[in-house]
């Protein structure tokens, strides 16, 4: 989806009560259709163009920045956050200490990779507030996920991700998908390096991580290859210690539980976007969720990988008019 570029009308900063402070803002229409717009990552923060995701005329588009990262504060660059502090129960107290704020009944959500995770994770604790969501790059932050996107890629990518392993000092680790040792602990070994009080072991980190999620995506002519490591030096710090604190711990959820659970989300309106190149994240969850969740509906885009397509985005669009519609007949 891309509307024109707007600034929001408010801005301000959620104290969460345990000295973390979330930045939200507002764009569009203030009585508008809401729509949450959860970032990816974990820790990627939001974009100026995240705006231009929803149609400003009717929609009240809700934005923010999850704990430690983008303008939220304490920023995970800095050593003195407090990661304990930062797990997926605290982000959807977030979200819906971000709603009672906001004085919003009820939203749409709209999230994309991790931020699908944490969207399906709010909607199942609270689905009484979502009228609907729109999905894309579907995640469900099962192990499985996690040891394909760090390993199991590998079997595309054996030269990047043997430097991945090396830099990790995980050598037994080895390709294609052995079970032993866990997946676990070579992310737990980034997110250790990440931790240390040395600023270049945890920038050299960073960068070699970087460089592993930008080979993923490496093939993705038609999206934005190159991406991952196109950052400023905190936030790429803020990015690796986020995302490396959240899949070394299975996303701070039970394994396979998001789609266990599918049944909560009965009666809500879904579209789920996925790109058939995705080598990071295989189509296959999408399918699965959508194989468990009736109301939603699967929309797989030929030409797109992980990072969208100019077929994706008109698909997006699509979504975004046939849930406003769903919306607002009910």
């Amino acid at each position: 989806m891309g509307f024109p570029p707007i600034e929001p009308y408010a801005t301000g900063m959620l104290e969460t009560g345990d000295g973390n402070a979330v930045y939200w803002e507002t764009c569009g229409n203030p009585d508008g259709v809401p729509v949450v717009v959860v970032h990816g990552g974990p820790g990627a923060g939001c974009s100026v163009g995240m705006r231009k995701s929803w149609d400003p005329e009717r929609h009240r588009i809700i934005l923010f920045d999850q704990r430690n990262c983008g303008r939220s504060t304490p920023h995970a660059s800095d050593l003195a956050a407090d990661m304990s502090l930062n797990t997926t129960e605290h982000l959807i107290g977030d979200m819906e200490r971000l709603r009672e704020h906001l004085g919003v009944e009820s939203w749409l959500v709209y999230g994309g990779s991790w931020g699908v995770t944490l969207g399906l994770a709010y909607a199942q604790r609270h689905p009484d507030r979502v009228t609907g969501m729109l999905l894309v790059s579907v995640t469900s932050g099962r192990r499985v996920e996690q040891d394909w996107l760090y390993r199991g890629a590998g079997r595309v990518f054996p030269e990047a991700w043997a430097r991945f392993r090396d830099f990790a000092g995980a050598t037994d680790y080895r390709v294609p998908t052995d079970t032993e040792p866990p997946i676990g602990d070579l992310l737990m070994s980034y997110f250790r390096m990440m931790e240390s009080t040395d600023p270049d072991l945890r920038q050299r980190a960073a960068a070699e991580w970087l460089t592993w999620e930008d080979a993923v995506i490496s093939l993705e002519s038609n999206g934005k290859p190159g991406q991952y490591g196109n950052r400023p030096d905190d936030a790429a710090l803020a990015f690796v210690r986020i995302c490396s604190h959240y899949f070394a711990n299975d996303c701070f959820l039970e394994d396979g539980v998001i789609l266990r659970e599918a049944g909560k989300l009965a009666g809500i309106p879904a579209v789920l976007v996925h790109g058939r190149a995705d080598l990071g994240s295989p189509v296959v969850t999408a399918w699965e969720l959508a194989q468990a969740w009736p109301d939603a509906e699967l929309v797989v885009i030929g030409d797109s990988g992980h990072t969208g397509s100019t077929g994706m985005q008109q698909a997006l669009q699509a979504a975004g008019d046939k849930l406003f519609a769903a919306v607002t007949a009910g």
